[in-house]
């Protein structure tokens, strides 16, 4: 699992148009926003996400608010976006409530 340089990251996210390539912390990340009508739903959206990163053992960083999930997924490791961030954001955007 090797960083993905800017141009492949760029050319994957064609497949996950709803995420957004972010800089921070001088590397990339991909990020989205789920919005939700409450904070229960928006909870169990999360708890939902954590299962899933506990299955894969790969986790995002997940910042929940009143209606509003923020994922961000990106490899500690790597420092920056790997392939299986995309499969895990794919599979996030399934589990939305």
């Amino acid at each position: 699992m090797s960083k993905l340089e800017k141009k492949q990251i760029v050319s994957k996210l064609s497949t996950l148009p709803s995420w957004q390539l972010i800089f921070e912390d001088s590397m990339y990340k991909l990020q989205k926003v789920f919005n939700f009508d409450d904070f229960e739903k928006a909870l169990k959206f999360t708890n939902k996400v954590g299962t899933l990163s506990e299955k894969h053992d790969h986790h995002p960083r997940i910042v929940l608010e009143w209606g509003r999930v923020n994922i961000t997924w990106w490899s500690h490791s790597e420092g920056g976006v790997v392939d299986s961030d995309f499969v895990m954001a794919e599979k996030v955007d399934k589990l939305k409530i």
